[in-house]
C-alpha cells in the first residue's frame, strides 16, 4: 500500500516537473506554434493547446496499461500522473481560464498564489516575456497577501 501511495505521488511529482520543464523550454521554445494558441485570445472552447494535454494522458494510460496486470509501479505513476492532470483540469482549466464556469475566484490562500502566478504568465502573448511555468511549483512572491 504504502508502495502504490509512493509511486503514485511520485507520478504526480514528476509531472509537475516534466510539465515546468516543458512549458519553459519546448512549449515557450521550438513548439510555441502550438502553444501560443494559449496565450491568445480564442472563441473556441478548445485550443491546439490541448494537444499537449492529449500527450500527457496518452503516456499516462500506457503506463497504467502496461503495469496493471501485476500492479505494479508503471501503474501506480500513471495514476499520479492522471491526478496530476485531473489537479490541471480543475485548477487551471476551471479556475484560472475558466473554461467551465464552475468556481468563483479562489479564496483560499494556496490557490491565489497559484491564480497569481498564472495571470503573471499571461500578461504576455510573445514567446520569450514570460514567467512562472509551473501549476504547483511557482515562485513565492505570488503567495504573499495582497489585496485584490
Amino acid at each position: 500500500m504504502l508502495e502504490a501511495i509512493g509511486f503514485t505521488f511520485l507520478g504526480f511529482l514528476l509531472m509537475e516537473l516534466a510539465g515546468w520543464f516543458i512549458h519553459k523550454y519546448i512549449m515557450h521554445g521550438p513548439l510555441w506554434m502550438i502553444h501560443k494558441t494559449h496565450h491568445q485570445p480564442s472563441k473556441s472552447f478548445f485550443e491546439l493547446n490541448d494537444l499537449f494535454s492529449l500527450g500527457f494522458g496518452t503516456v499516462a494510460v500506457v503506463l497504467i496499461f502496461l503495469g496493471m496486470e501485476s500492479m505494479d509501479y508503471r501503474f501506480w505513476i500513471g495514476m499520479g500522473i492522471s491526478l496530476y492532470g485531473i489537479s490541471y483540469f480543475f485548477l487551471h482549466d476551471v479556475l484560472v481560464h475558466r473554461r467551465l464556469k464552475w468556481f468563483d475566484r479562489p479564496k483560499n490562500a494556496f490557490l491565489k498564489g497559484i491564480f497569481r502566478a498564472h495571470q503573471a504568465h499571461h500578461r504576455t502573448n510573445k514567446k520569450d516575456d514570460a514567467v512562472s511555468f509551473g501549476l504547483f511549483i511557482v515562485p513565492k512572491e505570488f503567495f504573499k497577501n495582497k489585496k485584490q
